[in-house]
């Protein structure tokens, strides 16, 4: 009687594990409800959107993504053959003599996520790879305008005292297509290194000298250009590309395990973007917080994050977008707005969990708040009201405050402009460090894990590049999540959001069944314990009063 008692129990067991294992891999009910929705665009977020992309298959999803750059998925958006674009820069920004109007179609723009442009290099000096390379932003301009040429050029040699240049060619590495990081990175350069750039354009015939999303290539130059940042970082990372350097999504060098160079901030410190660095950077961005002008809410001014006195900065820090529609035009139907619509609840929330390893920064809860407000605006799109504290995003404190950022370690003593350089590798090699000569590297540290574990403000202090911290109004008022909100002002403003509690917006997708699947999941563990042990005493107890007892 104990074996065949042994033998139901196993059997029990095996049917609810079964039971069970059926039920926590079962699709949301929700899922015959999707139909495939299509986007297109920026490449400098395409890590990122393609990994959400893949992850949301197990929910019954079927979204597709092209990083054609953000240009084109700007124009394809407005062309209606696509459901949703994503874009570093929007629309209307001024090009030369060219004009991106808006598209005819209703938008609305929704951070997706947050992140460095970074400048990936391919140098070895007596047959070794340098993975520590420092550049100020003088010299960035100064290699991507065609002014300094070879890598051993004195003002390179100054950044890095713990390195001896090689006498090579620089290869400078740009975007051949219409692209989001070159509008950031052109912008950047005309608002901090304005004679770099204007030489420039007076160089390639550009006039007016405004930022530019086609980058102009220099005749007669080692310049190169590549599609994509794909492209760029495949062509720096070749083995014969010797001398190549790129500008690059942080993602990509990490990628391709190359390092990328640490650039000089503000405060006198070459940092690279980690997701601490980027959260700090970006405390100084202004958001355009108008809601009534959807045309620029939510869009960005970076022009405070280039100055940023904290040391843990960043300057090429900055947010993507995506391009979300609002109206039912070219076919959205109430299907396609609900995929859209799922896709960016998940993206939001359990999104950007993952971004860091990727090689982003992710979003703080006051644009993940304003991010659900802009998915209502999709037609048929299903946004219930769920608290928002509930996407368990890294950025999130029980205060209110970014933890990334107020937890971001100061670099480290050896990062500091000086006469010693930190050996540690950066990007993709950050395990590879570098030797340097003897009596001027400082150790390692650099790279968010060797600095000092102080938080909060650091101190201003003019950069070494010569542009000090700009201050911002008096009247503007500075969120502590996203940076200076546009459209706030003063101590009203202040005490408003101070107040404020978070918008009830939605969870990310599958949370409410993975409650239930728990709820279930732990009745049949009981039941898998309980019920075999009954049914045996049951069947015992009729076989007694037959007789038939074995």
């Amino acid at each position: 009687m104990t074996a065949c008692r042994s033998i139901r129990r196993r059997r029990w067991a095996a049917l609810g594990t079964a039971l069970l294992a059926l039920l926590l891999t079962a699709p949301p009910a929700a899922a015959a409800a999707y139909v495939p929705i299509s986007g297109a665009g920026s490449t400098w977020s395409f890590n990122a959107l393609d990994a959400w992309r893949r992850n949301v298959v197990q929910y019954g999803l079927d979204v597709s993504y092209k990083g054609v750059g953000s240009t084109t998925g700007r124009n394809e958006f407005k062309d209606g053959t696509v459901d949703f674009a994503a874009s570093d820069i929007p629309y209307g920004v001024q090009d030369g003599n060219n004009y991106d109007p808006p598209p005819a179609r209703g938008f609305a723009y929704m951070p997706d996520t947050a992140g460095g442009t970074t400048f990936m290099y391919n140098l070895n000096i007596g047959g070794q790879r340098v993975t520590n390379l420092r550049l100020s932003g003088a010299v960035i301009a100064g290699i991507f305008t065609g002014v300094i040429t070879r890598w051993n050029d004195p003002a390179i040699a100054r950044d890095n005292p713990g390195l001896t240049m090689p006498a090579i060619q620089i290869i400078p590495v740009v975007r051949s297509d219409g692209s989001g990081a070159t509008a950031q990175f052109t912008q950047w350069m005309l608002a901090t290194q304005p004679s770099y750039w204007n030489g420039y354009c007076a160089k390639v015939g550009r006039s007016p000298c405004t930022q530019t999303s086609a980058y102009p290539v220099l005749a007669n130059s080692a310049m190169v250009a590549q599609a994509g940042d794909l492209g760029v970082s495949g062509y720096v990372s070749q083995q014969q590309a010797v001398g190549a350097i790129g500008y690059v999504e942080y993602s990509y060098a990490i990628e391709t395990g190359f390092p990328v160079a640490k650039m000089l901030n503000p405060a006198g410190y070459y940092t690279e973007p980690t997701a601490g660095h980027v959260a700090v950077s970006l405390l100084k961005a202004q958001i355009n917080m108008d809601a009534s002008n959807p045309n620029t809410y939510l869009t960005q001014n970076l022009s405070q994050v280039y100055v940023n006195p904290d040391p843990r900065s960043y300057p090429l820090s900055s947010y993507s977008y995506m391009i979300l529609p609002t109206t039912s035009a070219n076919g959205l139907g109430p299907d396609k707005g609900n995929t859209l619509g799922d896709f960016g609840k998940y993206l939001l929330c359990q999104g950007q969990n993952q971004v860091d390893a990727l090689g982003y920064s992710a979003l703080p809860i006051n644009l993940v708040q304003a991010g659900f407000d802009q998915l209502r605006r999709i037609p048929g799109a299903t946004i219930p009201n769920i608290n928002i504290a509930t996407c368990n995003n890294p950025t999130f404190s029980a205060n209110g405050t970014n933890t990334l950022a107020t937890t971001d370690p100061y670099p480290a003593a050896c990062d500091h402009i000086g006469a010693t350089q930190c050996t540690t590798g950066t990007g993709g090699a950050r395990n590879q460090p570098t030797a340097g000569k003897p009596g001027t590297t400082g150790g390692a540290g650099g790279n968010g894990s060797g600095g000092s574990s102080r938080t909060g403000a650091g101190g201003s202090a003019a950069g070494a590049n010569g542009s000090a911290a700009a201050s911002s109004s008096a009247a503007a008022y500075c969120d502590p999540d996203t940076g200076c909100a546009a459209s706030g002002s003063g101590a009203g403003a202040a005490a408003a959001l101070a107040s404020a509690v978070p918008l009830a917006s939605a969870n990310s997708l599958g949370d409410g069944l993975q409650v239930a699947l728990m709820v279930v999941a732990a009745l049949l563990l009981v039941a898998i314990v309980l019920t075999p042990p009954l049914i045996s005493q049951l069947i015992t107890r009729r076989r007694a009063r037959r007789g038939d007892v074995r």
